[in-house]
C-alpha cells in the first residue's frame, strides 16, 4: 500500500456521524473517515447481525469488543475476539461477516 497525500491528523470518533446499514439479520454501524483512495471506519454489528452480501473488497480488521464470525465462500470459517485481526487482498476470497453477540471492529480499505 502507497499512502499519500494525508497530512498528520487525529480522529475523535466520538465526532464522526453513524450511519445505518442493513444486513441480513441485524444491523452494521459504521463511522466513516476517508483519506484519499483510503476508507477507515469503526463499525459496531448489532448482535445477530449477518451481512447481506459476499465482499470482495479487500480489508484489514481489527476487532475491538465482542466476537466476530468471518466466513469465506469455500466453506472455512474464523473466529476474532479483542486484539485479532484479519487482512485479505481485493478480489482475494469472498467473506462474510456474522455476529451472534454483536462487535466492534476498526477497518481500513
Amino acid at each position: 500500500m502507497h499512502i499519500s497525500d494525508i497530512p498528520f491528523g487525529i480522529t475523535d470518533w466520538s465526532g464522526v456521524e453513524r450511519t445505518e446499514h442493513p444486513g441480513e439479520t441485524g444491523m452494521a454501524y459504521w463511522q466513516t473517515r476517508q483519506f484519499g483512495a483510503i476508507r477507515v471506519r469503526m463499525v459496531d454489528y448489532s448482535p445477530g447481525y449477518l451481512a447481506d452480501h459476499w465482499c470482495s473488497k479487500g480489508h484489514i480488521l481489527l476487532c475491538l469488543e465482542g466476537e466476530l464470525e468471518s466466513e469465506l465462500a469455500d466453506g472455512r470459517k474464523f473466529i476474532l475476539t479483542p486484539g485479532i485481526s484479519y487482512q485479505v487482498a481485493d478480489h482475494a476470497e469472498a467473506h462474510r461477516s456474522y455476529t451472534r453477540g454483536g462487535a466492534k471492529l476498526f477497518i481500513v480499505d
